[in-house]
């Protein structure tokens, strides 16, 4: 069993933040006295919880996703999490075009490749 300090010092984070997920109910440790006792399980939800943050999850998502007792509530959340990831990528994929374009125009109204991106964004509005 490990300490609050020793699994945040573990992920480098600030030991609040682990009491902040358990507070929303994303953690559970065990208690000895007043101390919270993490046990290895509980190490790997915070790896769990960490990879899912990485990956954009909301808290909110993230609990469903750990706490769901059926598939039907885990798909629910993962095709919001799918439709949430696409759109991230869509605005990641317009900057990446942005950057690519390697204006060498005064004015970047001017340029081709730029009135090309500014057509595309105007399609969709």
């Amino acid at each position: 069993m490990k300490s609050i300090g020793e699994v945040a010092a573990r992920f480098g984070l600030p030991a609040h933040v682990l009491r902040y997920w358990e507070a929303e109910g994303l953690l559970s440790p065990a208690r000895v006295g007043p101390r919270r006792r993490y046990t290895d399980a509980d190490v790997h939800r915070v790896a769990a919880i960490l990879v899912a943050k990485e990956a954009g999850f909301e808290l909110a998502d993230i609990r469903t996703m750990l706490t769901a007792r059926s598939a039907a509530d885990r798909a629910a959340m993962a095709a919001r999490q799918r439709e949430r990831l696409r759109a991230r990528i869509a605005r990641a994929q317009a900057a990446l075009e942005l950057l690519e374009g390697d204006c060498r125009h005064d004015d970047l109204m001017a340029c081709p490749h730029f009135q090309d991106l500014l057509g595309r964004q105007l399609e969709r509005s």
